[in-house]
């Protein structure tokens, strides 16, 4: 029996090695990627703005202690809090995350990488008003911009083979280690202290899925994110402060993140195949994810149900006078809806609600449209017609949509609605493969997305403010000149 450990001190994993590398060396130079970028800060914050219309999310914001003064402290969008960087970040997290309305990344694992964001302005804006207090240059909104991407990238391209949810992981590890990365070199970082920060991402104990999925599922899913930012923000301040990484972190026997948190699957609790108990990287890193990322456009509601939100708009029409009639309805779909959203029984709270793809397919059906307000227990109790479609509902796999959502060629997320009434009659199947804010749909999409944008802007601020805002970030190189903290200047109120 062996009694004693070898300790010769390992080189870090190569995995953070790959990611530092890519953040420290890669330079974006995609026009693509950098519109995109901007698009995807434009959606972001007005997700942001309309979050704030909601007691429950505004309940979370503000300083821990009250009446705290935080030298160059960090701006919370459309608030009047000026904030230390860890919690800004959790609050600009939580207030994008809040109504399901941004970004969304589909692989082997799902996520929202424009949650990346809540770390990175909070950041960058405290930076900026540091360097100029200090008389050096700002901080740009270029530099913002790269940071989006690089962020991005990291989190969808782990994303792509490495199923998180196979282990019971939550998606936001991804969150926090892509923050991480990225805060950590706008702070100024070595290689050295990036390694030593995403170390701590890692070795860090990672947020299970249970509230994601019923019974269970609850509003911490809003904030998971915002939590995930911050204390990315928070480990990138310790490793600045000069604290040792944790070079083995992912692969030291028994004790390393592959070991303890990837081997076993949770479902079954089976030890998964050698070669799946390590990350894969599927491409090289760059600025795809951004190219290629999924805006919510048209409904607030979880992306794997989008596109039957769309056939239930457009059947809408059809049924609105024959609610009565429905015998039922048939929902085709792809094997990630199936094990995320698909659910029976009595759903306890909006959270439950927009990861319902019932639910999302019933309200369209009746109203003809799909908004946050209309996941509110208030909404719900007033019209039970919505829990007598959801009865009448039929959910099958069309194993083509399952092939074609994995297809790296397709990325498709499609969905079907079909409609059948009690005199034998029915609907026509209304088939949609590609949300409309699918990069196949970018010409499309585009436009409205610059209407949700101003929509959203005016939740909150006066229409010259709106104006000012919109023409700014309307105009990419102006936008990418202009400092961190004057940009957010326009967004305090």
């Amino acid at each position: 029996m062996n009694t004693v450990e070898t300790n010769v001190r390992p080189e870090y994993d190569v995995e953070l090695q790959t990611l530092a590398d890519y953040v420290l060396g890669f330079t974006i130079d995609s026009d693509e990627a950098l519109q995109t970028a901007r698009h995807c800060l434009m959606d972001t914050l007005g997700c942001g703005l309309l979050a704030l219309r909601f007691p429950e999310c505004t309940k979370h914001l503000g300083p821990l202690v009250e009446g705290t003064v935080v030298p160059h402290g960090a701006r919370v969008p459309g608030t009047s809090f000026r904030l230390d960087p860890v919690k800004a970040a959790w609050d600009i997290g939580a207030i994008i995350r809040w109504l399901d309305y941004n970004d969304t990344w589909l692989a082997a694992e799902w996520g929202h990488p424009s949650d990346n964001l809540g770390g990175i302005l909070a950041v960058a804006d405290h930076l900026s008003q540091k360097r100029v207090a200090d008389g050096s240059a700002p901080l740009t909104m270029r530099q913002v911009l790269e940071a989006m991407i690089m962020a991005h990238e990291i989190q969808g391209v782990l994303a792509l083979d490495n199923s998180f949810n196979r282990v019971g992981l939550d998606h936001v590890v991804l969150v926090k280690v892509a923050s991480t990365a990225v805060v950590t070199k706008l702070m100024g970082a070595d290689r050295e202290r990036l390694l030593a920060a995403l170390s701590h991402a890692f070795v860090d104990g990672q947020s299970l899925r249970t509230y994601r999925h019923a019974p269970n599922a609850g509003s911490r899913k809003s904030w998971a994110a915002g939590d995930a930012t911050s204390r990315a923000v928070r480990l990138a301040d310790i490793a600045m402060r000069g604290e040792m990484g944790i070079p083995g972190v992912l692969t030291a026997p028994q004790w390393g993140f592959y070991d303890v948190l990837f081997s076993h699957t949770n479902r079954d609790l089976a030890t998964k195949p050698e070669a799946e108990r390590r990350f894969s990287f599927q491409r090289e890193l760059g600025s795809h994810v951004m190219e290629n990322i999924l805006f919510k456009i048209a409904f607030p509601a979880e992306f794997h149900a989008q596109t039957a939100c769309e056939a239930a708009v457009s059947l809408h029409p059809q049924v609105k006078d024959r609610l009565d009639e429905i015998e039922r309805i048939e929902l085709t779909t792809h094997d990630s809806a199936i094990r995320i959203i698909s659910k029976e029984g009595d759903l306890a709270n909006p959270a439950d609600r927009d990861h319902c793809l019932q639910y999302m397919t019933a309200v369209p059906l009746i109203f003809g449209v799909l908004t946050a307000e209309h996941y509110e227990d208030a909404f719900h109790a007033a019209h039970p017609r919505i829990d007598e479609l959801r009865g009448k509902m039929e959910v099958v796999e069309d194993q083509a949509y399952s092939r074609d959502y994995y297809d790296p060629q397709k990325r498709a997320i499609a969905n079907a609605v079909q409609v059948f009434f009690s005199d034998g009659t029915a609907t026509e199947k209304v088939a949609v493969d590609y949300p409309i804010g699918h990069r196949r749909r970018r010409a499309e999409g585009i436009p409205l997305l610059e209407e949700k944008f101003a929509h959203n802007l005016g939740t909150r601020f006066p229409a010259g403010r709106c104006a000012q805002i919109v023409e700014l970030c309307g105009d990419q190189e102006r936008l990418e000149q202009t400092a961190v903290h004057r940009f957010v200047d326009l967004f305090v109120i």
